[in-house]
């Protein structure tokens, strides 16, 4: 597997240049193609309403769209043109989760940003994760990253989703210079935790080292953080919402803490 088809979500916010630059890198590395998607927010009103407020607001809010997406056109041009890779600009009206999950189908990757700290209901990265059914890197709302994967963190506990998240990843993980598999609190992992995922990866060229921790003052997401901070990791890789659908709906977890504090690129599969 390689990613051959990378799906990128551009607007004009400040975080967009390094989301786009992030996957024009990814897409130059797997000479893949990059998928630049722009989702322009919907013009049409209720009757009841538009009878209200006259054409004039509707069409006030078109040329907001319109003024946003040249915006993101213009980032795209100046990033991914003329990068050795073929690429496209895709501008579609719609629901922004709704329209990226549908177009992430069709992708063996998504880049995606972190939810802002001030956005109240859950963000593209929570909805994207459950739905597409796609391996979906979020990129954090602070900080630079020109390039991923030299030094990556996987997060470990023998779960579908970790099975999932360690094979969407291979790409990345057969290029990238150390491996770190962490177990947290392992139950049930074998006499060495870690050590049977480590030996698969080594057959599909993967040169990873495994290490179990136990913590009781820190949650498995804190611990995540802490250690990928002490490798220098620049990429984190772990399974998305394991256990009850409950615990999904309210977030909860590893995957919940990581989805609100997360320092560096973290691809998640579910």
């Amino acid at each position: 597997m390689a990613f051959k088809d990378i799906l990128v979500h551009v607007d004009n916010s400040a975080r967009a240049r390094v989301r786009l630059k992030l996957a024009a890198a990814l897409a130059r590395i797997e000479n893949g193609h990059l998928v630049a998607l722009h989702v322009r927010g919907q013009t049409e009103l209720p009757p009841y309403i538009a009878a209200q407020v006259g054409p004039e607001i509707i069409q006030m809010q078109q040329r907001v769209h319109e003024q946003a997406a040249a915006e993101a056109r213009a980032l795209f041009d100046a990033v991914a043109v003329a990068q050795g890779f073929t690429s496209e600009w895709r501008d579609v009206e719609g629901n922004v989760a709704e329209v990226l999950a549908l177009h992430a189908r069709y992708a063996d990757l998504t880049v995606i940003g972190q939810s802002e700290p001030d956005e109240q209901a859950p963000g593209m990265a929570e909805a994207l994760t459950l739905e597409v059914g796609r391996p979906v890197l979020v990129v954090p709302y602070a900080g630079t990253f020109s390039a991923v994967g030299e030094r990556v963190m996987v997060a470990w506990n023998a779960s579908r989703e970790a099975t999932r998240a360690v094979h969407d990843a291979l790409p990345l993980l057969r290029r990238a210079r150390r491996t770190h598999v962490l177990t947290i609190n392992p139950e049930g992992h074998g006499d060495i935790p870690g050590a049977d995922i480590c030996l698969h990866l080594s057959r599909h060229g993967v040169k990873a080292e495994c290490e179990a921790v136990s913590c009781d003052d820190l949650s498995a997401g804190q611990m995540l953080l802490s250690r990928a901070a002490d490798m220098g990791a620049d990429l984190i890789v772990m399974g998305a919402y394991g256990g009850s659908r409950l615990r999904r709906l309210v977030l909860g977890g590893a995957t919940g803490h990581l989805l609100r504090h997360m320092t560096v690129p973290v691809l998640f599969s579910h």
